[in-house]
């Protein structure tokens, strides 16, 4: 393990198995880890359009299925997270963007990541610090600013 990296647990469940060659293990590490700032326990699961749809409106009222759900436990000492990203969502949103969908996933899974740890966009000022901080690690990653394709 690189030294200043966080220490991650990665479960890493595939429901949908459609995009399984796009999230190699290492990668989903690489892209986690990134946005870690403690060790962190996370699940990523990636599911169809229907359970994920399930998952929203149980979870947030919202009977659609969303890019990803964030399920925080715990932001420290460990970071304890579950992340659910919709693979039809995804391949939706990255053709929308002309995207690829693996960048579209790094993107998403750094997004839920910094959710795991209470960043938040429900205020403007939360929004634009989640935002910074998202366009630096896709950056850092050898992505393009995922904001600046607006």
């Amino acid at each position: 393990m690189s030294s200043g990296m966080p220490e991650l647990s990665l479960s890493l469940q595939f429901a949908d198995p459609r995009h399984r060659v796009l999230l190699p293990r290492h990668k989903v590490v690489r892209w986690i880890r990134a946005a870690l700032e403690l060790p962190g326990e996370i699940t990523v699961r990636i599911v169809d359009a229907e359970e994920g749809r399930q998952l929203n409106a149980e979870f947030r009222g919202k009977d659609y299925a969303t890019n990803v759900l964030t399920f925080d436990y715990a932001h420290e000492p460990v970071v304890a997270a579950d992340l659910v990203i919709c693979a039809e969502v995804v391949e939706r949103e990255a053709k929308e963007m002309g995207i690829a969908i693996a960048d579209h996933y790094a993107h998403l899974l750094v997004h839920g990541t910094l959710h795991a740890q209470g960043y938040d966009h429900e205020e403007d000022d939360e929004a634009e610090c989640m935002e910074a901080r998202e366009s630096e690690l896709m950056r850092a990653l050898g992505f393009a600013d995922p904001y600046q394709r607006r």
